[in-house]
């Protein structure tokens, strides 16, 4: 089992940024993947993008593509969403998972961290 903990959401101006972090704890080892999904209310879950654990390449979605940086540090088992040029379509409640080498799906998520954008 992996383990999940964000933080670092809030309410923020459209143009302002922000940095998430999701410290994750457990079996860790087996960590292949780590990404963040975003929701909006009344919308789809949504990917936002991935980093390799070993390694660091990243992969974004093209609605974040240029403004969302995703990082990590090994040491610290933390990954961090940096987001900026924010807008207020980003404004969704942000989620960091996990999933190992095997399969599409990301079975560890976190709890979620509220972002707001005002306008």
């Amino acid at each position: 089992q992996v383990q999940l903990v964000e933080s670092g959401g809030g309410l923020v101006q459209a143009g302002g940024s922000l940095r998430l972090s999701c410290a994750a704890s457990g079996s860790t080892s087996s960590t292949y993947y780590m990404g963040w999904f975003r929701q909006a209310p009344g919308k789809e879950q949504e990917f936002v993008g991935r980093i390799k654990w070993s390694g660091g390449s990243t992969s974004y979605a093209d609605s974040v593509k240029g403004r969302f940086t995703i990082s990590k540090d090994n040491a610290k088992k933390t990954v961090y969403l940096q987001m900026s040029s924010l807008k207020p379509e980003d404004t969704a409640v942000y989620y960091c998972t996990a999933k190992g080498i095997l399969g599409t799906e990301y079975p560890y998520w976190g709890q979620g961290t509220q972002v707001t954008v005002s306008s």
